[in-house]
């Protein structure tokens, strides 16, 4: 009896050890097989985010980060707005008083300005979500004059006027005049006359007068309407809305 159960003891003594420092081989592989296929889920979902937010800001809504201070007091400095790009994709037009990001290649800049193509595509990836500064080709304005509408800057109070009927435009800068430059345009159709809010440090189709195109911005240019503050918190929520242009009769025929 003490033989059998001295076998016994030492059966289990040498039994190989199951805890966690002694596991099968079997069983490390399949914990490192888990844990790789968690990594790979792990990117493989945020890979799919990224895409669709990036797919989603390059259709539907794109942050826009605002880089200067030429449409204050409606934009600030460092204010990320969302630009809905579907405002005129099915029909719609710009109208005036919309403010809208455009791209000024041809009208506001000019063309065949060349740059590192990976640059450009990383900088435009983190401009699209509103993580970097927009492109220079990039701009934000307003909408003041349309096909057909005839901008005279400045009335005998100094007012600027479209199609005869002056604009009480309560959306300026404080202490800035309507403009400083005079001019008298008539705008082709299929194209826009854009202008800051903070017309004392705006540089919009004022200060292309004498180039090609004349500072008009061609309609197809336009990447979509500002509709809504996205940061910072306190500011949330849609654009203030202007009634400058309620009163502006429909354009006459348009002259080119």
């Amino acid at each position: 009896m003490d033989t059998q159960a001295e076998l016994q003891e030492r059966g289990r003594s040498s039994a190989p050890a199951t805890g966690p420092e002694e596991r099968p081989r079997s069983s490390r592989v399949r914990d490192r097989a888990a844990d790789l296929m968690s990594w790979r889920g792990t990117l493989a979902l945020g890979a799919v985010c990224a895409v669709f937010v990036f797919l989603f800001s390059s259709f539907v809504v794109q942050p826009f980060l605002i880089p200067s201070g030429s449409m204050e007091p409606t934009l600030r400095v460092g204010d990320r707005v969302l630009v809905n790009k579907l405002a005129y994709r099915f029909g719609a037009v710009p109208r005036r008083g919309d403010v809208v990001v455009f791209d000024g290649t041809g009208s506001f800049v000019r063309e065949g300005g060349e740059q590192n193509p990976v640059t450009a595509l990383l900088h435009g990836a983190a401009a699209s979500l509103g993580l970097a500064e927009p492109a220079e080709t990039d701009f934000v304005k307003r909408v003041v004059g349309v096909g057909g509408d005839r901008v005279v800057c400045c009335d005998e109070r100094g007012r600027i006027e479209v199609n005869g009927r002056p604009l009480n435009e309560d959306y300026l800068f404080t202490g800035d005049a309507p403009s400083k430059v005079p001019f008298d345009i008539v705008v082709p159709d299929g194209t826009l006359w854009m202008m800051g809010d903070h017309r004392s440090r705006s540089r919009d189709s004022r200060d292309h007068l004498g180039e090609p195109g004349g500072g008009m911005v061609p309609v197809g240019r336009v990447i979509g309407r500002v509709d809504w503050f996205g940061w910072p918190p306190g500011r949330l929520g849609p654009l203030p809305d202007t009634a400058a242009f309620d009163s502006v009769p429909a354009a006459g025929p348009s002259h080119g």
